[in-house]
Formats: structure tokens, C-alpha cells, sequence
């Protein structure tokens, strides 16, 4: 499966009822395992787009881990979340480590099953 598709289709399993379509940040750049930058935008069941709920996705690999950053799309204030091994919650501004932020549940949920399905790509 396209990667981008793979990553939309994790999307939506895990922040329902949402649906997600995946925009690379920059189109030139191939969307590759090993360092993608994308944005995930939020659609509600009509298909209006829901830009508070759009996400910021990067993935990277540091030597044979893959790695997510995932974040909300411009809204710098909010947590963020990083994804390896085992998940990590920061302050979006200062990257201090923090308490899982409420409500988070299934973003965690997705950074969780999205790392697991890239790690067999």
C-alpha cells in the first residue's frame, strides 16, 4: 500500500469519526519512509474540512527506529507528540516533557498504530 494512503488509512481507523486525507508539506520531496513531512487534513462526515483538527506528521529514522513527530497543523501552543519505542508527550513550545494532555487518547492510539504498521515497511 502507498504510504501516504497507509497513513491515512490509520487515520481514520483511529480518530473517528473523522476522515483524513495526507498532503505532503512539500510536493517535490518523494514521500519516503525515512524523512516525510506531511499535513493531516480533517474532514467531518459531510466532508467539510475541519482545519482545528488538521495534523503536522513527521517521520524519520534514527539508525534502524522509525520515528514520529506528530503535532496539530499551526497551532504551535498545543502538545506534541513523539513516537518511537514507546510514546512521549511535550510542551509544544519549550519540548518539555509532559503528562499526556486530555483528550489524547486517540491521537496516541494513532501514533501508536501508525509506528507499528511502519516498522514492518
Amino acid at each position: 500500500m502507498e504510504l501516504l494512503a497507509l497513513i491515512a488509512k490509520a487515520a481514520d481507523a483511529c480518530l473517528k469519526p473523522w476522515t483524513h486525507t495526507v498532503i505532503p508539506i512539500d510536493p517535490s520531496v518523494p514521500a519516503i519512509l525515512d524523512d516525510l513531512n506531511v499535513r493531516i487534513e480533517c474532514r467531518d462526515s459531510y466532508g467539510k474540512h475541519c482545519p482545528d483538527r488538521d495534523l503536522e506528521l513527521e517521520i524519520y529514522r534514527s539508525g534502524g527506529d522509525i520515528n514520529l513527530m506528530l503535532g496539530w497543523w499551526n497551532q504551535s501552543e498545543r502538545p506534541l507528540l513523539w513516537q518511537g519505542r514507546h510514546p512521549v508527550w511535550m510542551h509544544g513550545v519549550t519540548g518539555q516533557r509532559i503528562d499526556m494532555p486530555q483528550g489524547a487518547r486517540q491521537l496516541e492510539a494513532f501514533g501508536r498504530r501508525l509506528h507499528s504498521l511502519l516498522q514492518s515497511c
